[in-house]
């Protein structure tokens, strides 16, 4: 039987490389399909930020696509997935998103996963936000997008920026019911 747990993943140049292969390496572990989706930029962020090489990064991938191949299976509604996450999410994604601008197939994915009303998660990568970042992202909401920067949690008092990472992506998991280890979870007080 196939797999019918799929999820697109969607790694654009944003600083913070990281997070998109701890996603790839946490849905491998958890058994869920990737489906992979770079541009151009996140292979120069892959290569400045990390010891990997693109192609490392493209084999945790169940399946991965061109940048520019807009006919592609996750392209198409049609093709049912879980939803998608974009990690990290350039601001430039984020607004071809927002605008519905579908140039590459990160931002035509991204729509397809809206129209479907599936979960299209945007871990945006910037800092600080100036006000047309934030209508944006209020814009993406209003459509179903969740916006989930990747910032970190101190309650688990994390030792490593491995930590840091792992929470983040386990916590973006968390919004597609996927259960990993990644997350020390709150017991309160």
């Amino acid at each position: 039987m196939k797999n019918s747990r799929k999820i697109i993943v969607g790694i654009s140049g944003a600083s913070g490389a990281i997070y998109g292969i701890r996603m790839l390496e946490a849905l491998k572990i958890a058994g869920v399909e990737s489906h992979l989706v770079m541009s151009k930029a996140a292979g120069i962020t892959i290569s400045q930020e990390t010891s990997r090489k693109v192609s490392d990064v493209a084999k945790l991938a169940d399946f991965t696509y061109n940048i520019d191949d807009i006919g592609a299976r996750i392209a198409s509604g049609s093709f049912k997935t879980l939803g998608m996450v974009v990690v990290p999410c350039s601001v430039k994604s984020m607004s071809e998103i927002a605008t519905s601008i579908t140039s590459n197939l990160i931002s035509r994915a991204a729509d397809v996963v809206l129209k479907e009303h599936r979960k299209l998660v945007l871990a945006v990568r910037e800092s600080p936000f100036h006000l047309g970042h934030l209508r944006t992202m209020v814009s993406l909401a209003e459509m179903g997008a969740i916006i989930a920067p990747p910032l970190p949690a101190f309650y688990p008092q994390p030792k490593t920026i491995d930590d840091i990472v792992n929470h983040s992506v386990g916590r973006m998991l968390d919004l597609f019911d996927i259960e990993t280890d990644l997350v020390k979870r709150w017991d309160g007080l």
